[in-house]
């Protein structure tokens, strides 16, 4: 079935397009879901909190968060996270505690089986 991207932003239309090719080519239904999570109507997407991130997930562990990463909270342990977006204050959160800040294409390219990654909505 060919799902109908709605979406006006060039870049977003090309990630949406790159993580359904990565979800079927590798056969990793996290790609999938991630695509599904972005092309959702903007009033419908929850942006995430860096204090969310020191609750949720473990030391060391990666995850993609499907929206915008913003600075409320603290974080103290090292998170590889790649979003769709980010406040400047949450990158320097992130890479203060030792933890990577990713888009989601390097993500992909990172790990394109999806092994390992955490969704967070």
């Amino acid at each position: 079935m060919l799902r109908t991207i709605r979406k006006e932003n060039p870049e977003l239309v090309r990630t949406l397009i790159e993580l359904r090719r990565a979800s079927r080519a590798n056969s990793a239904p996290i790609w999938g879901a991630v695509a599904e999570r972005l092309n959702r109507p903007r009033h419908q997407t929850t942006p995430l909190n860096v204090g969310h991130l020191e609750r949720l997930a473990e030391a060391n562990d990666t995850v993609v968060v499907a929206g915008k990463l913003l600075a409320h909270g603290e974080i103290g342990k090292p998170i590889t996270v790649a979003a769709w977006g980010y406040s400047g204050r949450a990158r320097q959160k992130i890479h203060g505690a030792g933890g990577k800040a990713l888009t989601i294409e390097e993500l992909i390219k990172a790990k394109p089986d999806g092994s390992g990654v955490r969704l967070l909505a």
